[in-house]
């Protein structure tokens, strides 16, 4: 069973209990994130946007890292132009925790305008 995730304008094939370098997240270490699915396998194949509504894939934060030291060098020949600079990309390692595939839809998150609305009806009654 795997998944295909989008994270940080990548797409990445993860298992469960595998570790990765993703592009720099924003949460702290230890903390628990959702990935975005865009593909599911395990017996069937689920790549619609009605199954993978149901489909969970869950990754804890291990540590924030630096990535390797990348040089750039700009010339331009019979000019006496040289430039060198370099470049490091801010990491995250992030290790793959739950991959499954719910049975039914996560059910929506209520707005904030919602528990107003019925206890102003709740007032009106009495």
């Amino acid at each position: 069973m795997y998944a295909i995730v989008k994270t940080g304008g990548k797409q990445y094939r993860v298992e469960k209990g595998q570790t990765l370098l993703v592009e720099r997240l924003p949460d702290e270490a230890g903390a628990t994130v959702s990935l975005e699915p865009i593909l599911f396998r395990s017996d069937d194949v689920v790549f619609d946007a009605d199954g993978l509504a149901k489909v969970k894939v869950d990754a804890k934060v291990v540590e924030h890292v630096r990535g390797e030291k990348l040089r750039v060098f700009k010339f331009k020949p019979k000019r006496g132009y040289r430039r060198r600079t370099g470049h490091r990309q801010d990491l995250t390692r992030i290790e793959v925790t739950e991959i499954k595939q719910l049975s039914r839809k996560p059910a929506a998150k209520k707005s904030a305008d919602e528990p107003a609305a019925s206890a102003k009806t709740q007032e009106g009654d009495e």
